[in-house]
């Protein structure tokens, strides 16, 4: 039965780990999402309205950061864009990280740097999942990406 319930209590570990690497791309519309949502709750849009605000703004934040990304080809505006959805990811890798580590660990300088250091790797995490879906080098004239001679070739191949 200890057997089980160790390896129970990995699993979990293990299922809660992914579950924050893979949701820290999405702090930044969550953020925005709660703060509409909080905002035509307390101005009078009700309980149904609030929440359909709410899902609608975080979802356009999730769509715009995106296509703002995939869109330019300024190294500088990618990387502001990129960093305004890290940094929420950042901070909330920091916060729950902190927050878990009060059940195993006593010292509080050990949840520091716990905490520290994986806010650092789930706001890269947040980061790679923007950047990993653009192409990093811009379209030609005919076509091909880069400067690779062989997609050039093949380019002009198809065109005769």
């Amino acid at each position: 039965m200890l057997a089980l319930g160790l390896l129970l209590n990995f699993a979990g570990i293990g299922l809660f780990c992914w579950l924050i690497f893979t949701l820290a791309a999405y702090a930044l519309p969550f953020f925005v999402g709660l703060y509409v949502f909080m905002l035509a709750l307390h101005s009078g849009a009700g309980v149904l309205g609030a929440p359909i605000l709410g899902i609608a703004a975080g979802g356009m934040t999730l769509a715009i950061g995106q296509i703002a990304f995939a869109m330019t080809r300024s190294v500088i505006i990618r990387a502001i864009i990129a960093g305004l959805f890290a940094v929420p990811a950042t901070l909330a890798g920091y916060q729950v990280v902190f927050a878990m580590s009060q059940i195993g660990v006593p010292s509080s300088v050990w949840r520091e740097i716990f905490a520290c250091i994986s806010a650092v790797f789930i706001g890269g995490t947040a980061w790679t999942r923007l950047t990993i879906f653009t192409e990093s080098r811009p379209l030609d004239a005919d076509g091909a990406t880069g400067s690779d001679p062989r997609l050039a070739l093949t380019a002009a191949a198809h065109k005769q």
